[in-house]
């Protein structure tokens, strides 16, 4: 049974018709350049961003453009919380630090309110949400799963199942069940003559497990570039024919454009809410973030503050990720909001596992270069905000 843990920062559910400033004490502010908010901007002029209305004055909140302030009110939960894998707990396996812990997300033109972890169990009574795709999925997952018990009263029952591919918490006093459904390229994958077979066209097999949510959460991206032993599948098929490789963002776009007809075909969107997330950035290259100077270092091992500025773009392949990403949905009937994390993501070099990760044997943790993981986050962390986020499009702009 998961135990609710008591948040010593617990807020009554938060008012909608007026909001409330939080008075808080700033030590540091992380701050996007001027020329970052412009890119910001524009990128946020796409038309799957609907704005909303949250600042006192009723201005325009653009969600995915501001800061990284200092509020040492969080973290929202802690590394107690028997959800979360070893992968992803950095305090129980040895981070010495905890200032990574103690950012805010701030909107350049807006509060936004706190995550409720009561008001969210409440909002969604009776109902299912469900993260479908990679491990990045899993990670937002289990942080949600800590935010809402650490939100709702201590001993209020629950039950886990920890499953493959699924895995389902149901919170029992609020009929609210939570989910991931692992689909690292959403696209299924068969075994035919004893060959991994991913199969651009067809998603029925992993799909049929996603019917009758009510929130759908999806992602997929940081698989479609591995190769070699990394690599997900022996063979590609489409069309009829097989491949041993292909041009990645073609095999991408197939993939999407297959999930983007189930979804037009198989979900009444004005009963099912559908999200995908961005790219999740990843942290192996500090000439990314030390520019100008020379650094010995191969990865985020060592980085304890987020970055004071920022990109105008995606990073790398990411950048090409998201384009057809973006093509795919623009054609769509029935477009997912996309919930954009990637640049508020990419500043947070200080926040992933690095070798505080129970994945890691001790000779791995003694070779960061090689070993550290700069593409998940720690947990409670960085997706914690994610699901602030994921909660006011729920709750504020539906």
């Amino acid at each position: 049974m998961l135990s609710s843990m008591a948040n010593p920062h617990f807020q009554s559910p938060f008012h909608f018709l007026s909001f409330t400033v939080l008075c808080l004490v700033l030590v540091q502010f992380y701050t996007v350049s001027p020329v970052v908010l412009v890119g910001l901007r524009n990128h946020l002029n796409h038309p799957h961003h609907r704005r909303p209305m949250l600042s006192a004055n009723q201005s325009s909140c653009a969600l995915f453009m501001g800061t990284w302030v200092r509020d040492d009110s969080y973290p929202v939960y802690q590394s107690s919380c028997p959800m979360i894998d070893p992968q992803f707990n950095c305090q129980m396996f040895g981070r010495p630090d905890t200032d990574y812990l103690k950012y805010r997300w701030k909107p350049a033109n807006c509060e936004i309110p706190r995550f409720n972890g009561l008001d969210f169990a409440m909002k969604m009574r009776g109902k299912t949400v469900m993260f479908v795709g990679d491990s990045l999925g899993r990670n937002q997952f289990q942080s949600l799963v800590c935010m809402i018990s650490a939100g709702i009263p201590v001993g209020s029952p629950t039950q886990i199942f920890r499953g493959e591919p699924l895995s389902t918490v149901k919170f029992l006093d609020y009929g609210l069940t939570v989910s991931y459904y692992k689909a690292r390229y959403l696209v299924d994958i068969d075994i035919i003559q004893g060959k991994r077979v991913l199969k651009l066209d067809d998603i029925r097999g992993n799909a049929n497990n996603w019917r009758g949510v009510d929130v759908l959460s999806f992602n997929t991206g940081h698989w479609w570039s591995h190769k070699g032993s990394q690599q997900g599948w022996d063979y590609m098929e489409s069309e009829g024919s097989f491949y041993q490789d292909m041009d990645r963002l073609i095999a991408l776009e197939k993939a999407l454009r297959t999930w983007g007809r189930w979804v037009d075909s198989n979900i009444d969107t004005t009963v099912t809410k559908v999200f995908f997330q961005s790219i999740s950035p990843t942290h192996y290259d500090p000439s990314e973030w030390n520019a100008g100077t020379l650094t010995t270092s191969k990865s985020c091992y060592g980085e304890t503050t987020p970055m004071s500025g920022g990109s105008t773009a995606y990073p790398g392949t990411y950048s090409d990720q998201m384009k057809v990403l973006e093509t795919v949905t623009r054609d769509m009937n029935n477009p997912p909001y996309l919930l954009d994390i990637t640049l508020l993501s990419e500043m947070r070099k200080d926040a992933h596992p690095s070798i505080y990760s129970g994945d890691l044997s001790p000779g791995q943790r003694a070779d960061p270069d090689h070993s550290a993981d700069c593409s998940h986050w720690c947990l409670p962390g960085l997706p914690d905000t994610w699901n602030q986020l994921f909660y006011i499009v729920l709750f504020f702009l539906h």
